[in-house]
């Protein structure tokens, strides 16, 4: 596992502009340690979009809340364990270790290459993490939760669960004979009955109660409504087998008495959020609990019962939040590998870019249903909005023959220069974007984050249509021309500079190419910086720009 680097942020105090409080969300004077994480991602089958969606997703609120000062610590990698990743393996005839490797760096991969600034990239066949379950496991041994007995169940194999008769439907296969199988995945079930070890989830009701009694412990409020249901009418809250016998699934973990048993391979990877901290030494403590875990819809129930559940009983704090998502369709079908509409975050990102594709996924999901995926969307929305709405507009406003200075004029030199009602607009917009901005990030609605964003720059350039600088820069001998024209400039870039700030937990290396370009300085790109220059100078007065260091987004044709 690669050294776990933490990205440490000095607290910033609470600063006051005006009426304005730029730090309301923390008002103790204390900048807490933050822990977020996705899922770690199974390896019997390369990435795609939805996998990069939870992923980017995560960054994006760690970059976030780094902004607002907080140390962030970001883990996500690879479960790697069960008999779905040895059929895998065997099916593409490799080792089923090359196999999990192989897969493993695609994942790996696909973080780097989407910016996904992860502190920690896991992988559940490293000994570190064998040495954490085992750790884990004798804990919740000693505190008498793990006891030997006889299960029996409808078995999924394909889910590699055990399913209570609530979670299936009766169906009728080719043959004409009737099956059970899995309402969620569709997959065909076996009554199984076994020995292995059983975890004593039914003792734990009351507590799951507490826990889940605040309605932010899980996010958006229809997946806190299903999994309360869950727990108040004891739905899920039978004891839970927590063993396999190896013999059945041999790619495991073995338990640490028994090597005839295996550590089911849910309460094995869901120890992985504790292994990235360094658990069990005491180092895990810095981070623990998860402040946002973020998990598919698919996994309710095994981050939202059993995970919970298995913290509470080795006598840890369970996350302070889950933030649950839908599913990704394309073209409004279901992703499936039959339909072969599996989409590839690399091979989309050959005609979009890794930043145009980051931008649509974050923009176009919200969380409390499916999102779509479409080439003819992801074309329309990248060119509208980053192309033309935000790179048309920096491009007019530093292009030579509106500013043939190369400059950025310092707004709080020209706030009162325009009198027209659309300028007035446009400075009262930005004077309170970082607040709507804020707002939307902190309920984790990204897409109304971009909505008043892209409004915003939508207007600046309906001010600049107003004022026609283009004008204006053939008449800078007039001193009125001059002034209009470098006020024009002032507030376009004003808006263009508090915008990008906005937008960079979601586009950071396009956001960080602007923000270099406007000769922004590292230490004045946090989220307090979103305040307006009109209410607070902070910046150098003289700032030139230079034109040949612009990277821009460019419009996208695609044959």
């Amino acid at each position: 596992m690669k050294s776990l680097g933490i990205t440490r942020f000095l607290p910033i105090g609470l600063q006051v502009s005006g009426n304005r409080i730029l730090q309301r969300h923390y008002t103790n004077g204390v900048l807490k340690n933050l822990y977020i994480s996705t899922p770690i991602f199974y390896v019997n089958a390369a990435p795609h979009i939805g996998h990069l969606y939870s992923a980017a997703l995560a960054d994006c609120i760690a970059r976030y809340r780094s902004m607002l000062g907080h140390s962030t610590f970001l883990s996500t990698g690879t479960d790697e364990h069960g008999n779905k990743v040895e059929t895998a393996a065997n099916v593409a005839k490799i080792p089923v270790s090359d196999y999990c490797t192989q897969i493993s760096k695609q994942f790996k991969e696909m973080c780097d290459k989407f910016s996904v600034n992860y502190s920690a990239f896991i992988r559940t066949t490293e000994q570190c993490h064998f040495e954490a379950v085992h750790h884990f496991w004798n804990v919740l041994d000693a505190r008498g939760y793990i006891y030997l007995g006889k299960y029996s169940g409808w078995y999924c194999t394909s889910d590699e669960a055990f399913l209570t008769d609530v979670e299936l439907d009766e169906i009728t296969d080719a043959s004409g004979k009737t099956i059970k199988v899995s309402k969620e995945s569709g997959h065909p079930v076996e009554w199984t009955e076994e020995d292995n070890y059983k975890f004593r989830l039914s003792t734990l009701q009351d507590e799951l109660k507490y826990w889940i009694k605040r309605e932010t412990t899980i996010r958006p409020a229809k997946y806190h409504k299903i999994l309360s249901k869950w727990i108040e009418e004891d739905i899920d809250l039978h004891d839970l087998s927590v063993s396999r016998p190896t013999s059945r699934v041999p790619w495991s973990i073995p338990t640490p008495q028994n090597k005839n048993q295996s550590v089911y391979v849910w309460l094995e990877a869901l120890v992985n959020y504790l292994t990235v901290l360094g658990y069990p030494n005491d180092t895990y403590k810095q981070f623990w609990p998860p402040s946002l875990q973020i998990i598919g819809k698919d996994i309710l129930k095994f981050h939202g019962i059993y995970w919970p559940a298995f913290l509470i009983a080795a006598g840890l704090e369970p996350p302070e939040t889950l933030l649950c998502h839908g599913h990704w369709t394309v073209d409004d079908r279901k992703m499936s590998k039959s339909k072969g509409n599996v989409i590839s975050p690399f091979e989309a990102a050959t005609n979009f870019t890794e930043e145009g594709l980051r931008y649509f996924i974050l923009r176009e999901a919200v969380p409390y249903s499916d999102a779509n995926y479409s080439d003819n969307k992801i074309l329309r929305t990248i060119n509208a909005e980053l192309a033309d709405t935000l790179g048309n507009l920096i491009s007019r406003c530093t292009g030579k023959i509106i500013n043939p200075w190369g400059e950025v004029p310092n707004p709080i030199e020209f706030a009162d220069v325009l009198k027209s009602d659309i300028a007035i607009q446009t400075i009262k917009i930005a004077e309170c974007l970082g607040d709507n901005a804020q707002s939307h990030y902190e309920d984790y609605n990204l897409h109304n984050v971009v909505d008043v964003t892209m409004a915003a720059l939508r207007m600046v350039n309906q001010m600049i249509e107003h004022h026609k600088p283009w004008l204006l820069s053939k008449k800078i001998d007039n001193q009125d021309s001059l002034m209009e024209l470098k006020a024009v400039i002032s507030v376009a870039l004003e808006s263009v500079r508090i915008s990008t700030l906005i937008l960079y937990p979601i586009i950071p290396r396009l956001a960080n190419n602007i923000l270099d370009f406007l000769v922004i300085p590292n230490e004045k790109r946090t989220w307090y910086d979103t305040a307006s220059q009109y209410q607070k100078k902070s910046l150098p007065n003289d700032r030139n720009f230079d034109r040949n260091g612009m990277i821009l987004f460019k419009r996208i044709k695609v044959s």
